[in-house]
């Protein structure tokens, strides 16, 4: 099989939650770890960062992987979904894992998948555990694709946990409340292995710190550990300056992500850095830390987050796809637009709460809904029903090229466009 071939395979043989959603979600460690078995136990040749969360696992583990390249290792990094190219999701030191790579994997072990039952996100796993593997990789930075307890990625023995934060997602397969789903998510929690917890919340602390008594491991609170005294946007940078709590350590980092959400994130990664230097093998300096920070954009090629596509007028896409995200991309959009008018183009997938999503977004905006060309996709006419139950100023357009093009059309200057909804949505745009 050619690469066009191997990547129609994976789509069409292996069930993908990018492309159907639950349907393709298939919990349990048992498949993977076999097959893992068989092909040696790749996953065990390097330290692993495991990063769990409902918002932001992408932002802090791509953050975390400048980080660890600019000390100097070779780091390999497993996120989800992709964007454009399905290679997007595994990466050493910053470039993607290459098409003949993809096809040799498969093409060797495509007997052994089918076997083993493996659906695309496992096989997607044990392709990244091995490529990195294969490759020398040093330390590789590893995201939950969704959950965690019954996650395949699950099966890693890491330096240190991360979940960013907890919020309600996935309610018919994590859990229909917080306590639920942060139980979901502490099942990443290893024995005598710290998990650091992004975003405390009354509503979950609890259950987080039960799990972790039960495994002898401790939590560590990013927001404690490190408190954030400035956040200033300065062009395409925003300034934060860090304190870090037991010793009052100071730092200032230039982080090339935008919106205001990221202050969180920065606070997750200061905590996991630290925490990796001071206690495991991996030396981080204090220079390879916050050029690492201010690298993150051209080591990672990390994009859709808060992205400023155009300034004149002024064009922002985000990627937050549930109502946790969404509060923050709303918050930012009533702070950011202070003059003129507020566009929105927006799509969603069928299987999200797009209600309270749209909610929560400022109701005086004009809205273009559309579709993104997916399977996953809500009915544009889904979208309308909701929105006029909500009152909202809105049209629809069929497909994403033709509401932003619609939408170009009616801006002025001082107008601000935003598009979101749907990784989907951002992923066409962005192509």
């Amino acid at each position: 099989m050619n690469y066009t071939e191997t990547i129609d395979y994976l789509f069409n043989s292996l069930p993908s939650f990018q492309q159907v959603g639950a349907s393709a979600y298939k919990p349990g460690l048992e498949r993977v770890s076999e097959f893992c078995r068989k092909i040696g136990n790749p996953q065990r040749s390097y330290f692993v960062i495991h990063v769990a969360g409902t918002n932001g696992k992408g932002s802090v583990s791509n953050i975390l992987a400048s980080v660890l390249q600019q000390a100097g290792y070779q780091v390999g990094l497993y996120t989800s979904p992709h964007l454009k190219d399905f290679r997007e999701r595994i990466r050493i030191n910053g470039e993607m894992i290459s098409k003949q790579k993809v096809v040799n994997f498969v093409s060797k072990y495509r007997k052994d998948m089918e076997e083993c039952s493996l659906s695309f996100f496992e096989m997607t796993t044990v392709l990244a555990f091995d490529y990195f593997a294969q490759n020398d990789v040093e330390v590789a930075v590893i995201e939950t694709g969704l959950g965690g307890r019954l996650d395949a990625t699950n099966i890693v023995i890491p330096a240190v946990s991360i979940i960013t934060n907890v919020g309600l997602e996935h309610t018919a397969l994590l859990g229909d409340s917080l306590p639920k789903i942060a139980r979901e998510k502490g099942g990443i929690i290893k024995k005598s292995i710290p998990i650091i917890l992004g975003e405390k919340n009354p509503a979950y602390n609890l259950v987080i710190e039960e799990i972790a008594a039960d495994k002898h491991s401790s939590v560590i609170y990013a927001q404690e550990a490190f408190e954030c005294t400035r956040q200033q946007l300065e062009e395409s940078m925003q300034i934060f300056d860090m304190i870090r709590t037991r010793d009052n350590q100071q730092y200032t980092l230039r982080l090339p992500l935008l919106g205001e959400y990221q202050r969180q994130n920065i606070a997750t990664v200061c905590a996991a850095a630290d925490y990796l230097h001071e206690n495991t093998p991996l030396s981080i300096s204090r220079r390879a830390f916050v050029e690492g920070v201010r690298e993150t954009v051209n080591a990672t090629s990390f994009k859709g987050r808060w992205q400023k596509i155009s300034s004149s007028p002024n064009i922002i896409c985000d990627t937050a796809h549930n109502a946790h995200g969404m509060s923050w991309v709303a918050e930012q959009l009533k702070k950011s637009v202070t003059h003129g008018k507020l566009y929105c183009v927006m799509g969603f997938c069928e299987d999200k709460d797009f209600c309270q999503m749209l909610s929560l977004m400022p109701k005086e905006a004009h809205y273009i809904f559309t579709q993104a060309s997916q399977h996953r996709a809500a009915k544009v006419e889904s979208i309308a029903s909701v929105a006029e139950e909500l009152g909202l100023d809105f049209e629809c357009k069929n497909t994403v090229p033709e509401a932003v093009e619609y939408a170009k059309n009616l801006l002025k200057d001082e107008d601000t466009l935003f598009i979101g909804g749907s990784t989907f949505v951002v992923a066409e745009v962005l192509e």
